[in-house]
């Protein structure tokens, strides 16, 4: 790879820059570009803004902005928040990032009550701020589409809680389950990933701004207005701590991608049940593509990219965590680099959730051809066993009772249910005519009447007690 040549041309002078008066020379063009934010941290210019708001209103009360300034400082962000709206406003790389760009505009805009507004704070606890006000908004819109998905899951399972399948291990058919019980799985997945995502909020939910640089600042600010006027539960109680940490931001990666785990486990499975070989599911066409080349081809990919983009969320967790791992306190540069993993996992987390809830619901299962898979494989072979015990053998002779009726099956190219009552005899004389009524697809599937068994029924109240689950706690009108 070729490196690009160094740019000779430097910056407009250090005069320009809103720290400058400390330099002499000003900063390389290269350097400048190189260090700026701007091009991924502006998409927090709500949360910027909303946090200048919130600061000049407490500068107010404290005597330190006067009434005045506080209205031009307003009346300029508001100016500025429908410029960057309309795709008008000018961000400059010189400018370094969203707070800078955002507070020179302001001044531009109102003249020296906009140098007045950054009285108090520092970037630190500024950006600090925002990325906690950014991060608090992204929990609630990735809260509301796995809301979304588990809504659509647990429609789908009641719909299909007697559609029975093979359930499997080591991906053989292991016992007969039902759809609606296999939705259900991946619904408790969800819930546990909706409960870490809820107490990353309830943690990240504190307040940075009045830390300042590090140390806090002299002026006799309100911590506690400001707290409320931005939503934040608490302030951060250490100064140090709240401008230089980004423990939040690794546990909300950490929440992705165990999230990211789960959906792309859910992928593997919506990819092999749409192949020829299982054909338990059909998706609609709109989440799939063709092939340019096999015209009779319809890919998954949907469910594909997903299974991909858990990769890329692990390593954005993996980054985060590299990052912080050797800073010593407080603030260093090294945290300009929390923002395009994190946002990254956002995005991902935010953009997958809202696929799959377009997709789950929309799922169409092949109930004959689920059926059929579940009659293969011997998979009610423990029930014939059970049966057994229950006839008063001991589990460990009837387990090879069993698997002699099996090795007889596979020979003979016959399921356990297809021999006779006299075929089955040669292996127990125990077994009787009521053999047959485990032996069923139903007859095993309807045996496992208990919380959290695949009986149909215990599917059905599986589904209510979820609704009441996601009704009570996340208040939803499931």
């Amino acid at each position: 790879m070729n490196t690009p040549e160094k740019p000779t041309s430097t910056s407009s002078g250090s005069a320009a820059k809103l720290w400058g008066g400390r330099f002499e020379e000003s900063t390389d063009a290269f350097v400048e570009s190189f260090t700026a934010s701007v091009q991924f941290d502006q998409r927090m210019y709500k949360q910027d803004i909303a946090g200048s708001r919130a600061h000049a209103a407490m500068l107010q009360k404290v005597g330190v902005l006067s009434e005045t300034d506080v209205d031009q400082i307003n009346k300029g962000l508001d100016a500025i928040e429908a410029e960057i709206a309309a795709g008008t406003f000018e961000w400059s790389v010189s400018r370094e990032d969203v707070h800078m760009n955002i507070e020179a505009a302001l001044t531009e805009h109102i003249g020296d009550a906009g140098k007045r507004l950054h009285t108090g704070r520092s970037r630190n606890d500024q950006v600090a701020t925002d990325i906690r006000l950014y991060m608090r908004e992204a929990c609630d819109l990735a809260a509301a589409e796995a809301i979304r998905l588990m809504e659509g899951m647990l429609v789908l399972a009641d719909k299909h809680s007697d559609t029975i399948m093979p359930g499997f291990t080591h991906l053989q058919s292991a016992q007969p389950v039902t759809f609606g019980h296999h939705l259900m799985a991946w619904f408790e997945m969800l819930l546990r990933d909706l409960d870490r995502l809820s107490d990353t909020r309830k943690r990240l939910n504190a307040m940075p701004l009045g830390a300042a640089a590090l140390a806090g600042t002299s002026y006799p600010i309100d911590r506690e207005m400001t707290k409320v006027l931005l939503g934040f539960h608490s302030v951060c109680e250490n100064s140090l701590d709240a401008v230089s940490d980004r423990d939040f931001a690794i546990e909300f990666c950490a929440t992705t991608a165990t999230c990211l785990m789960h959906l792309s486990r859910m992928s593997e499975e919506l990819v092999l049940w749409t192949s020829a070989q299982f054909n338990f599911i059909r998706l609609p066409d709109r989440f799939c593509t063709g092939s340019s080349i096999m015209p009779q081809k319809k890919n998954p990919d949907v469910p594909e990219l997903v299974r991909g983009k858990s990769g890329r969320s692990f390593g954005n967790l993996m980054t985060l965590l590299t990052l912080m791992k050797g800073q010593p306190l407080a603030y260093n540069k090294d945290n300009q680099e929390d923002k395009e993993p994190l946002f990254d996992s956002v995005d991902t987390l935010i953009g997958s959730l809202r696929a799959f809830a377009d997709m789950i619901p929309a799922i169409e299962p092949n109930e004959t051809a689920m059926r059929d898979a579940a009659r293969s494989g011997f998979s009610t072979a423990t029930d014939l066993a059970d049966y057994l015990v229950r006839k008063g053998i001991a589990f460990r002779d009837a387990h090879e009772v069993v698997g002699l009726a099996v090795r007889y099956g596979v020979e003979n190219n016959c399921d356990l249910a297809d021999m006779s009552l006299d075929t089955l005899r040669q292996f127990s004389e125990q077994i009787d005519a009521d053999v047959f009524d485990v032996l069923t697809l139903e007859g095993s599937v309807n045996s496992r009447d208990h919380i959290g068994g695949t009986a149909p029924g215990q599917v059905k109240a599986a589904v209510v007690r979820a609704k009441l689950r996601l009704s009570t706690t996340y208040r939803t009108d499931v």
